[in-house]
């Protein structure tokens, strides 16, 4: 689309206009980055207010947009005053007191996921969910990708959704959390999937019901909707009318599912065997439905079915998601540090078949570590606990396996190291985020992993 046909989508769907509109851009990251290039380019009148003294991509920003106005250190009740629109990065809570008094006010949100939808004609494929997000949005990309398409991957994912503009795609692939979600209505999908819904996050959403709201949402529109037969809450969110496809490992009368064929499985479409189960390069029952999703997602776009199985096929997973480091004396250390809520962490112990030594805690973020305690008991050896949560984890494992504790990731892993035996595996897979000691859960994986490297000196 030209700049021309992006300012009338974006008047006709919120009024947005450069001649009268005052945006606030909330938020100086990533996100708030791409939105401000995007608004320059069009010529729109904005600001940006970022509750940081310094927020650390100021300087580098202002190297190229020295002009724009930027108030730090807190949010500015002037700014938002004047505004006419706030855009808000999904790091900030809508709770904030300056934007409900915004919102109240009359003021108009907009996410960086609506201004992409405005500016785009092309089909986008959007996916979310509490646990696999991420893998299926780049196993999709790299079907597309096998299958001749230009495509564009980011949203929640690496790149920000807006500057995957500059990439002139025929195909975008989105992967979008809980929290861009809530702010975001001018989706149109020609495809989508919410994974699943479990505990996540409930320290911005009020409820597990609230939160799966929010993860419906990327099923606004009339595209096509990609449902998990497995999970009671997602299976709740097919639309009469609508086109569907479903996935399911357990359930035979999914679209997508594993069926076996001459004592062996396979991932099938109908009655069509597409791959045997035993080629895809990933462990774990959860990896299976990760590629079922993907599979329908493709096939919902067109995407050739050939292309999609090879990906497949190719496919080595993601940094810190059940990533195998290293076999040192007969242990298996494995590094699942991005499984940061119950949900992830109990997709990783029901791939194993024997018990493992887990290393888990960090930041719960309001999750209930109740949920996960029968899984602690039926699939782990023991458990080490890190993290400001611990106890949590502790109170809900109530002695039902033997527990330590380890004041950093260096400790826990010499606890494991002295704990396992030839035959083990010992697995991060923490159910928790990681800022309470880590800059990120990829820090945390990274510590890990090189804690264990040093095993082996």
């Amino acid at each position: 689309m030209d700049n021309m046909a992006i300012l009338e989508s974006l008047k006709e769907s919120f009024g947005l206009d450069p001649k009268t509109s005052k945006v606030l851009v909330v938020g100086l990251g990533h996100t708030g980055v791409s939105v401000a290039h995007y608004l320059h380019k069009l010529d729109f009148k904005f600001a940006i207010t970022d509750s940081r003294d310094k927020p650390p991509l100021k300087e580098a920003f202002f190297q190229v947009l020295p002009d724009t106005p930027i108030f730090t250190g807190g949010f500015d009740e002037s700014a938002f005053k004047v505004a006419t629109h706030i855009i808000v990065s999904p790091g900030v809570s809508l709770m904030e007191e300056s934007i409900v008094q915004a919102i109240a006010d009359g003021v108009k949100v907009v996410s960086d996921i609506d201004l992409l939808a405005c500016s785009i004609t092309a089909p986008i494929i959007a996916i979310t969910g509490s646990n696999g997000k991420s893998t299926v949005t780049t196993m999709v990309g790299e079907m597309a990708k096998l299958a001749g398409k230009k495509i564009a991957v980011g949203g929640n994912l690496g790149t920000p959704a807006l500057d995957l503009l500059t990439e002139d795609a025929e195909l975008f692939v989105l992967e979008l959390s809980s929290f861009q979600l809530e702010r975001t209505s001018a989706l149109n999908a020609a495809a989508a999937s919410v994974l699943n819904v479990s505990a996540d996050h409930l320290d911005r959403h009020d409820d597990l019901e609230t939160y799966a709201k929010e993860k419906q949402r990327t099923f606004r529109g009339d595209g096509v909707l990609v449902i998990n037969l497995d999970d009671p809450l997602v299976r709740s969110m097919s639309e009469h009318g609508r086109s569907c496809l479903t996935f399911s490992i357990k359930h035979t009368e999914a679209d997508f599912y594993i069926g076996t064929l001459e004592d062996q499985e396979y991932l099938m479409h109908g009655k069509h065997a597409l791959m045997l189960l035993a080629e895809l390069p990933l462990e774990g029952r959860h990896n299976a439905a990760n590629a079922l999703a993907a599979l329908a997602l493709g096939m919902a776009v067109g995407l050739d079915k050939e292309a999609m199985c090879t990906a497949l096929k190719l496919f080595k997973g993601l940094d810190h998601r059940m990533q195998k480091v290293a076999k040192i004396r007969g242990v298996t250390w494995v590094n699942d540090s991005k499984a940061t809520n119950i949900g992830a962490c109990a997709a990783a112990l029901e791939g194993y078949d024997t018990k493992v030594i887990l290393i888990a805690g960090g930041d719960a973020k309001g999750a209930d570590m109740n949920e996960l305690a029968p899984l602690i008991k039926d699939k782990t050896k023991s458990v080490v606990l890190i993290g400001k949560d611990a106890d949590l984890i502790k109170q809900a494992i109530n002695e039902s396996v033997p527990t330590y504790y380890a004041r950093n990731m260096e400790e826990a892993v010499k606890i494991c190291a002295e704990l396992a035996e030839g035959g083990d595996s010992v697995l991060l897979s923490p159910a928790c985020a990681s800022l309470d000691q880590y800059k990120s859960y990829q820090d945390r994986g990274n510590q890990f992993s090189k804690a264990v490297l040093r095993l082996m000196a």
